[in-house]
């Protein structure tokens, strides 16, 4: 374990032999850092916090720190993180807000500078939040989705598999999969062509979700009769069509 003489380490924390905690750095006596994780200089790690492997907390990242909602009574809610996670400098990643409640973060996510997660979040694997832009509490974010600079998202909102947020964009509504947003007032502006071929989708999968979208957003049909139409159709049981229907079928807050 390398810890750096002037960083805080407090009476409690449970830091792996093969972690780094650099000059000047926090780590509160709840926190668990795991394997080959680096807490750079000038970082902070705090509250009831579990880092995975192969993390990367950069200079004046605050991780773990206590929820800003008002609701806070006390208790012990915290901060889950997997693995191969980059929170840059000044991100800030809020625990939950109820006694034994979590913010969860999964694995190989990149926080660019600036982002903000707020209390109750739960995102999946391989997200990319550019700069300046923020989750509100309880956002829902799947794999592989790309929230660009400036982009915030209301509390409560779903960002689907593999969707893209355009900069600047306030979404207020759950962001179906595979779809691209933008703009000051959202709207699908068309599918996310780029992200779905650099990951691997093949010719049949991007001819079902260009079918999905074509059907919901470009026929002039509401979402009940567009619905019919593509459940009733040849690409019905197509394992990314029925994704995309699930998420659609489950929405609390309205859909883009």
């Amino acid at each position: 374990m390398s810890v750096h003489p002037t960083a805080v380490v407090e009476p409690g924390a449970t830091i792996d032999e093969s972690a780094e905690v650099g000059a000047y750095a926090f780590v509160g006596s709840e926190v668990t850092v795991g394997k080959n994780t680096k807490v750079f200089h000038h970082a902070t790690v705090e509250g009831y916090t579990f880092l995975g492997e192969d993390n990367e907390v950069y200079p004046y990242a605050c991780v773990g720190t206590k929820t800003q909602d008002l609701k806070f009574e006390g208790g012990k809610p915290g901060l889950r993180v997997g693995n191969n996670n980059v929170f840059r400098e000044f991100t800030s990643i809020h625990s939950g807000t109820k006694d034994g409640g979590f913010t969860k973060i999964g694995s190989h996510n990149t926080f660019l500078a600036y982002a903000h997660v707020a209390h109750d979040c739960v995102i999946a694997d391989h997200l990319i939040m550019s700069g300046q832009n923020a989750l509100a509490g309880h956002c829902t974010v799947g794999d592989h989705v790309i929230i660009s600079w400036g982009a915030a998202g209301h509390q409560f909102c779903r960002f689907g598999d593999y969707c893209f947020i355009g900069g600047m964009s306030k979404t207020v509504k759950d962001v179906p999969p595979y779809m691209l947003v933008d703009g000051r007032d959202p709207e699908v502006k068309f599918f996310n062509k780029v992200g779905l071929e650099r990951h691997g989708f093949t010719k049949e999968d991007m001819t079902v979700v260009k079918f999905l979208y074509k059907t919901f957003y470009r026929e002039g049909l509401n979402r009940k009769q567009a619905m019919k139409l593509a459940t009733s159709s040849n690409f019905a049981d197509h394992p990314r069509a029925k994704i995309f229907f699930e998420f659609m079928e489950t929405s609390e807050r309205g859909v883009y």
